[in-house]
Parts: structure tokens; C-alpha cells; sequence
């Protein structure tokens, strides 16, 4: 496909507000009423009032906080590299109510959270684990492949992608163990599920592969354009939206495994989409932009 068609600049892009935050804001995670803002140089994590458009709480967590941020079980899960652990933030009372201690895999990761619990690599060799969010305790290490990094739940189902093999697995949260790998496109990094797929950003080639989760099977691969390290991947509102630097944001449609437009400029890195909205955060800008649907 050649995107150049689907192309326009980024002043065409409807940025509804752009919030500073200060340092290097990297992680995005959206829950009702709020949209949370991880800080690897701040050491916290910000909390934006989507109505208001403003951070309204910065709450403190362990050094160097990495790997994406996980919403569920009334908490924000926030991998923090430099501490090693995951902190347990009340969305509640914007406080750490937890601590797990744990090595990281990778900073560049992504920790999953879902119906199963809490799931999050945690060494180069793929060990998974399993935070049971009932207790705060790890309560299984799940030998995935090398090179794991992200992960991503669904309702009987546990995603991990390794950048180093090129494969997606499937875990089975019940038995703790492997049931499947998928070849996906070279180096898969960044994850996201919805729309009846599992969608893979493969950063050897900048494409993205949508596999099925009934057949565990690649359905299709779409060409993004979005070589090289960073970017993001996030499903909602009925669309598959990607970033990258400089390449702030694309649209699948997943009718048609097609890119519907994408824009080009300053800014990207990181997203999330839902609660009727678009949240993209630029570490190297220092803020994050609220962007409406309506494009």
C-alpha cells in the first residue's frame, strides 16, 4: 500500500489540549474519569482529569518506572525498573498500596492485566509471572521463549510477544503453561487486543499483524510504515491505532485490515485509545495530547 495517499500533516490532527508534563512522561493508561501518565524521570506517575485537562495528582512510585502501565482491580500496576518491583496504585486514594518485588524484562515492555490477574516478564530467558492481585504475591513463573517482553490479557488467554524470536505465545492462565507460538513479523514488540484479534507492531518492519485467537493463526498483516524502536499499539473505539516518533498517529480499520489515514509530524510515541477519546504522549515534547475521534 503506498501510505503517501493516506497521508496528512499533523496540523490536520484535532488536538483537543496538550497538558505539559515535565521530565519524561512515557506510559499511558486509561480508566473511567482518569488518564495516567508514568514519569521514568519524575519517579511517579501523573493523573489527568480528561473533563479538565489537567494533572490533578502526581503520585510517587518506585525509581525509574517502565514497561507500560496496567489498569484493573480498582488499581493502576506500575512496573518500575530502577526499584524492581511493580507498585499497586488505589485509583481511589492516588496512593502505593503494594509492592512486588520482581525484576523487569525489559523496559521497553508491557505489562498485561486482565480477567486471570496481573502478568509481566521478567528476564531475558521469558519468565512470566503471574501476580495474583487478590493477594500482591506472585503465584507462578511460566517459562514463555528468550526475548519476551509484552504482555497482554484476554478472557482465557495470556499474550506474550518476544522481539528476539519473532513469535507471539499464548499461555493458558488456568495451567500456567504454553499452549501455543505464533510467527508473526520480524521483531514484534508492542501488543493490543480487541476487535476478535490479537495485533502485533513488529519493529523489524514497521507492520502490523493481526492473529486470530480462535486458530491462533496470522489473518493478515497490514504495512504501517513504522520501523525501528519505540511506538505503541492500542485498540478502541473500533479502530487499531499505532504511533511512532515523528509519525504521531495511524489508523487501521479492522474491516478492511487496511490504514484508513495517518499522520505525519512532531510528536508520538506512546497511546492508548478509549472512553471516547485519543491519548498520545510524547516523552520528547514533555506532555500528553487529548485528540478527538472526530477525524
Amino acid at each position: 500500500m503506498d501510505l503517501h495517499s493516506v497521508q496528512r500533516p499533523i496540523s490536520d490532527l484535532p488536538i483537543l489540549a496538550k497538558i505539559p508534563i515535565p521530565g519524561s512522561p512515557d506510559w499511558v493508561a486509561i480508566d473511567r474519569g482518569a488518564v495516567w501518565i508514568s514519569n521514568l524521570q519524575k519517579n511517579n506517575i501523573a493523573r489527568i482529569d480528561p473533563a479538565l485537562d489537567e494533572v490533578v495528582a502526581t503520585i510517587p512510585v518506585g525509581r525509574a518506572p517502565c514497561c507500560g502501565l496496567g489498569i484493573g482491580f480498582g488499581s493502576v500496576w506500575v512496573p518500575c525498573c530502577g526499584a524492581r518491583r511493580i507498585d499497586r496504585v488505589d485509583v481511589t486514594t492516588n496512593k502505593v498500596v503494594a509492592s512486588i518485588d520482581t525484576t523487569v524484562a525489559d523496559s521497553e515492555g508491557a505489562i498485561g492485566v486482565g480477567p486471570s490477574g496481573v502478568w509481566m516478564t521478567a528476564d531475558a530467558q521469558g519468565t512470566l509471572l503471574h501476580v495474583d492481585p487478590a493477594t500482591n504475591q506472585i503465584v507462578a513463573r511460566v517459562k514463555t521463549v528468550a526475548g519476551s517482553v509484552a504482555a497482554a490479557v484476554t478472557e482465557g488467554a495470556v499474550w506474550v510477544t518476544s522481539n528476539k524470536k519473532n513469535v507471539l505465545c499464548r499461555v493458558d492462565p488456568a495451567s500456567h503453561e504454553m499452549v501455543a507460538q505464533i510467527a508473526v513479523g520480524p521483531a514484534p514488540r508492542f501488543l493490543s487486543v480487541g476487535e476478535g484479534a490479537v495485533w502485533t507492531l513488529n519493529q523489524g518492519d514497521g507492520t502490523v499483524s493481526r492473529v486470530d485467537p480462535a486458530t491462533n493463526k496470522v489473518v493478515a498483516v497490514i504495512e504501517a510504515g513504522i520501523p525501528g524502536a519505540g511506538g505503541d499499539i492500542s485498540v478502541g473505539e473500533g479502530f487499531v491505532w499505532v504511533t511512532a516518533k515523528d509519525i504521531p498517529l495511524t489508523k487501521i480499520d479492522p474491516a478492511t485490515n487496511k490504514v484508513v489515514v495517518q499522520f505525519v509530524g512532531r510528536g508520538g510515541d506512546a497511546l492508548r485509545v478509549g472512553q471516547g477519546a485519543i491519548w498520545l504522549c510524547s516523552f520528547f515534547l514533555e506532555e500528553a495530547w487529548h485528540v478527538s475521534l472526530n477525524f
